[in-house]
């Protein structure tokens, strides 16, 4: 069921995205070669929690951390472990805060040292893909535009577009309807209605768009031919003469 916001629904929303950027833009700064993926995980817990908030993904469905930090290869839910963090590598920082009852949720993929030329750009372009999606988005545009333009742009750069998984409504719920996939015929899939909130997530390979689900973690997923991938993430208010994008 799709869930319509209430102008104060909308505004208990700003503050847990606000959060979730602010997180993120703290995870940015502090963020380096040589720590663990687990000591990245701590610095999103510490900071969500001194705003009051709470990591809405710490306990979901049992997931045993506050955020997800996939390296390289790993597309998303990268269980947060001891795995040391490279010069050179991508790091996808995922993260959900929720307050008052509303959840925020965005990603960022950091650059860590130096990056070979040819992940910076896979980072760049998938990010690229958000912004082509978001571009003349509002009330009334079918909702498998969004995929379309995602698709269109990271296949026009030779990159796969993962298809195993999408971005979702938010609101009172970390997932709600409607799914809202990375690619799709343009013109098709519902319209969307003023007041939706949903999370617009381009998940990019190098390589194959095929993945490969984690049978011993159940979670981590992984391209399926070992090439890195990009994740970036915001959450974003419809409305009827545009979007807000409440995590930038």
């Amino acid at each position: 069921m799709i869930r319509i916001k209430t102008e104060k629904e909308i505004e208990l929303m700003r503050e847990s995205c606000r959060i979730v950027k602010e997180t993120l833009d703290f995870v940015g700064k502090n963020i380096r070669a040589g720590m663990t993926t687990k000591e990245v995980d701590e610095l999103v817990y510490r900071y969500i929690t001194s705003c009051g908030a709470y990591p809405s993904e710490l306990g979901y469905e049992g997931y045993p951390a506050s955020s997800c930090v996939s390296v390289n290869e790993v597309v998303v839910h990268g269980v947060p472990s001891d795995r040391v963090i490279l010069d050179g590598d991508i790091v996808s920082v995922d993260i959900t805060a929720e307050k008052n009852g509303y959840h925020g949720d965005a990603c960022r993929t950091y650059l860590i040292g130096n990056v070979s030329a040819e992940k910076k750009r896979l980072v760049k372009v998938t990010e690229e893909c958000f912004f082509k999606a978001v571009d003349g988005l509002q009330a009334g545009v079918p909702l498998f535009d969004i995929g379309y333009k995602v698709q269109t742009h990271a296949e026009a750069n030779g990159y796969g577009v993962v298809r195993a998984l999408t971005g979702h409504g938010i609101g009172k719920e970390m997932h709600e309807d409607p799914s809202v996939p990375n690619y799709g015929k343009k013109g098709t899939g519902m319209r969307l209605k003023s007041g939706m909130t949903i999370c617009i997530e381009p998940m990019i390979t190098m390589g194959t768009y095929k993945v490969n689900f984690n049978r011993e973690d159940g979670w981590t997923v992984t391209t399926a031919d070992g090439l890195p991938a990009a994740h970036y993430e915001n959450t974003v208010l419809i409305t009827d003469g545009g979007v807000e994008i409440l995590t930038l």
